[in-house]
């Protein structure tokens, strides 16, 4: 029975399932975002003569099942054990399972190690989804009552829940996000049943939206913000129980980790792992800044994945090796059946403890559900920037025979034992985006049942007998914990100090911080003063010159330049790259003349992410640096070229688009020597990357008009620079004013009503789905996700992107000149006025001026490619389609 005290508006069930899953496919499937869903009563037909279902996934309607298999026989947890292949020296070991848990997706252990879990047991109980919008999904709470990892007590903590997506253990409870809702649930009885709640906010994901790009895996991070991937927000607990909001770059898919120094990982279906080397709220000063090139950085390159058995049962399973130019074309399986390339991948791992062999310490676990397997990679680390790399060749980590073992999550726990979320279903991907193919591999091999398993293991090294750890109840007890070499003692005892903000244990934090031998306990020491608020000058003036560079780097990130300039300063020939970098960051906008000087030292000592460091803290205010940098002597140009920072400042005047300061600084430049370093490289900031050599077609801008035809821009019109000449050519464009010789003011069509009904709907769904991705800017993210602004595929012909849209995208793809090779998915989910919706948004926003479309447009479009059912090459693209003729039909 449900608890009493759940508000009447949040027992309203949703019209379909949330499935957070990434799922069996190419990449990032999709799901509608405000609840719309195909008919399961449709029907379709084509040539081949099928008339069932009609399959919102697409592809071929009557797909060959390659590597056809037997039916799979449903196996317990004692015959899953069996099917486990482990490097030597390794097993699994079961820690939960049904019926005292039913699908889980994630968990969190409170500070006594009890494991909250998400159940959602609601979801794809068949290939149509049945039952789907009814709430039978809880969160349970179970207990190790004897201590050894073994948990063999239930309490349901919260029932009755519709599709949950995360939990976090916090306080006397936890947070739990059932979209739309992050709510805080507390025990304060201590039955480990929740009896009191408290709203977070109520738009952590979206009720009835896409599930797979909402946010989720709430986390509490080094820094003392509760973050979340793919959520343009996080979350500070404050004093009384509140909690501060503040935003964030959204970031990741579905799963969020932390390594000893507070560095975030996520990933994407088919990209395995990708990190933040610097805070984002670094970046967040200066919205004119989008080189953010430490942000979402693809630190895992080779996507190739290893099942140790044929994988038939994938969304896209029908798309073969092909041929094209002499060179293959990889599909989705390799001729022995197995997955190519990782498709599914979700909720990795950065295991920090000593259980394992010390080479294991740091290295991140990534589930393969699609593969039935867990990938281990090793990360090397120089100058603060990180790589990944396999860490075998040819196999996994951890590999099943079983096609129902789906591990979705993993985790370091309490005992230092590596645990694995299985979801344990032969059915993973959302009806909304299931494949003919796909259906006809559930149904023919019998995956659909049984959908009530679900089991929680744990990796441990043969013959260990791991203990679960548990903080004391005394809050003065708990700082030792700091020194556990289990990061996740570590981060649940800094927690809790933070929670009770306790200043009897600040002394022994200060100890700590300033003497223990670990400098994963000194920093996290540093952390939990500084979430007590019980940061000194004295203690940041130790750690200032710590002798490890890590503690260094989190002194200067915690420090306040008002109290510890002088210090700060002493700083800027520090041997660390990283040191230096979080220094430029810091010092960035600071107005004593000290922090002036230290910065142009650290600018000659770095590359171009030092410009971006020099720019984060100007946002308004890049001309006045600007100014002043070119007020230096020519001896400082040495500093001022290896940093790029006069490009970079440049980039942002020209970004923020404000013709005034876009006026300033061509005065600026034209005032430089002529053909000099200084006006070459603001001019190279202004113009913008160049377009590739192989780039086709039109290019897009939007020209600035400026007050009045900017003398300077004559000046350098005429120079006998060839260099000078050409960024001239590419800023020309860019920059318009009246009288202008050849330009014609724009005639914008302004949005009908329901245009502009198209465009509010386009812009929530974006907001869904599109935006981890290409990102609330509209610039994308480097190796994942290109550009939209100014792109020549959102702004050209309408028929292109409503066909990348609709059926995905496949190969290199030159945007704005820059090559991309993508794996971009299809939304086949979106009826037409969706996909109008999206495209008008993305068409009209970031001040992009090109016409809306219409849903019957789509609907032309889609009725003229209906017999495509693959993804598009960029050669396919540029064929126009005949809208007319199959208009006419």
């Amino acid at each position: 029975m449900r608890t009493p005290f759940r508000s009447p508006t949040s027992i309203l069930v949703s019209t379909i399932a949330l499935l957070l899953l990434p799922c069996a496919t190419f990449s990032a499937d999709q799901e509608n975002s405000n609840g719309k869903q195909p008919d399961k009563d449709s029907k379709s037909s084509d040539t081949t003569g099928y008339t069932g279902p009609k399959r919102a996934g697409g592809g071929p309607t009557n797909p060959e099942i390659h590597f056809p298999l037997p039916p799979p026989k449903p196996l317990t947890p004692q015959e899953e054990l069996k099917t486990f292949k482990l490097p030597p020296g390794f097993h699994a070991e079961l820690v939960a399972s049904e019926p005292m848990i039913e699908t889980p997706i994630a968990i969190s252990w409170d500070d006594q190690a009890r494991m909250y879990v998400v159940e959602m047991r609601g979801y794809m109980h068949d290939v149509d989804g049945t039952g789907e919008d009814q709430p039978t999904c809880r969160i349970s709470r179970l207990e190790s009552t004897k201590g050894d990892g073994v948990y063999d007590k239930k309490t349901v903590f919260v029932d009755n829940l519709l599709l949950p997506r995360a939990v976090m253990a916090l306080g006397d409870g936890a947070l739990v996000n059932e979209p739309p809702n992050l709510t805080w649930y507390h025990d304060t009885k201590g039955t480990g049943v929740a009896d009191k709640q408290d709203l977070v906010t109520d738009h952590f994901a979206t009720k009835g939206g896409q599930p797979e790009h909402m946010a989720n895996s709430p986390t509490w991070m080094m820094d003392n913000w509760i973050t979340s991937a793919g959520y343009t927000f996080r979350f500070r607990l404050q004093p009384g129980g509140q909690f501060l909001k503040q935003e964030d770059v959204p970031f990741g898919q579905w799963g969020l980790t932390q390594d000893d120094w507070g560095r975030e990982f996520t990933n994407s279906n088919s990209d395995l792992l990708r990190a933040n080397f610097l805070p984002t709220s670094y970046y967040l000063r200066n919205n004119h800044l989008t080189n953010r090139t430490a942000l979402g950085v693809q630190v895992m390159k080779d996507q190739t994945t290893w099942p140790s058995v044929p994988t038939p049962g994938v969304n896209r399973g029908y798309i073969e090796d092909t041929t094209k130019d002499g060179k293959l074309v990889k599909g989705t399986l390799r001729p022995n059946g197995t997955l190519q390339s990782v498709t599914a991948t979700c909720g990795p791992g950065v295991y920090r403890a000593h259980l394992f062999p010390k080479e294991y310490y740091g290295n991140v676990f990534i589930p393969e559900p699609a593969g039935n397997l867990i990938k281990r990679v090793t990360l090397s680390e120089k100058d603060g920037e990180i790589t990944a790399a396999n860490a075998y060749e040819g196999k996994e980590f951890m590999t099943s025979t079983d096609e129902r073992f789906r591990p979705v999550n993993a985790y370091t726990g309490p005992d230092g034992a590596l645990y694995i979320v299985d979801i344990a279903r032969g059915v993973i991907q959302h009806r909304g985006f299931l494949t003919y193919y796909l259906v006809k591999n559930i149904q023919d091999r019998k995956l659909e049942t049984p959908f009530t398993l679900g089991r929680i293991y744990r990796i441990v090294p043969d013959g260990a007998k791991p203990k679960l750890t548990r903080l004391p109840k005394e809050t003065e007890r708990i700082p030792a914990m700091l020194t556990s070499d289990n990061g996740w003692v570590r981060d649940t005892a800094q927690r809790v100090l933070v929670e009770r903000n306790d200043p009897k244990v600040v002394p022994d934090l200060q100890k700590l911080a300033a003497t223990n031998a670990s400098p994963q306990t000194r920093v996290q020491a540093l952390w939990t003063l500084e979430g007590m608020n019980a940061l000194t000058p004295a203690v940041i003036t130790t750690a200032l010159h710590d002798k490890v560079d890590k503690v260094r780097a989190a002194a200067v990130r915690m420090s306040d330049p008002a109290t510890t300039l002088p210090e700060l300063a002493k700083l800027t020939n520090d041997p660390s790259a990283e040191v230096r970098l979080h220094l430029a960051f810091k010092l960035s906008g600071d107005a004593e003349p000290a922090a002036g000087k230290a910065l142009l030292t650290l600018l000659e000592n770095g590359g171009p992410i030092f410009g971006e460091a020099a720019a984060s803290g100007l946002s308004g205010h890049e001309i006045d640096y600007l100014d002043t940098l070119l007020k230096l002597p020519p001896t400082e140009d040495a500093k001022l070229a290896k940093s790029d920072v006069l490009s970079t400042l440049a980039g942002c005047v020209m970004k923020e688009r404000n013709a005034a300061h876009v006026g300033q600084l061509l005065d600026l430049i034209g005032a430089q020597p002529a053909g000099g370093a200084r006006q070459v490289a603001m001019l190279n900031g202004m113009a913008g990357k160049a377009p590739g050599k192989k780039s086709k077609g039109p290019t897009y801008f939007r020209p600035l008009k400026l007050a009045s035809a900017p003398a300077a821009m004559a000046t350098l019109q005429a120079s006998k620079d060839g260099k000078i000449k050409a960024l001239v050519a590419r800023i020309d464009p860019q920059i318009v004013w009246s009288g202008k010789p050849g330009w014609v003011e724009p005639v914008v069509k302004p949005l009908t009503a329901s245009e502009q009904a198209l465009y509010e709907e386009g812009k929530t769904i974006y907001s869904s789905i599109c935006i981890a991705c290409h990102q609330p800017t509209g610039q994308g993210m480097a190796g994942l996700a290109p550009p939209l602004v100014d792109s020549e595929w959102v702004l050209g012909d309408p028929d292109k992107i409503i066909r990348i849209v609709t059926e995905g995208l496949s190969g290199p793809i030159d945007v704005k000149g820059n090559k991309w090779q993508l794996e971009m998915p299809g939304l086949p989910i979106f009826n037409d006025e969706q996909v109008a919706g999206i495209l008008t948004y993305i068409r009209r926003e970031w001040e992009h001026t090109a016409n809306p479309v219409s849903p019957s447009f789509v609907t032309a479009v889609r009725a003229a490619i209906k017999d495509h059912t693959k993804p598009w090459s960029v050669d396919e693209l540029r064929k126009p389609v005949d809208v007319k003729k199959a208009a006419a039909k």
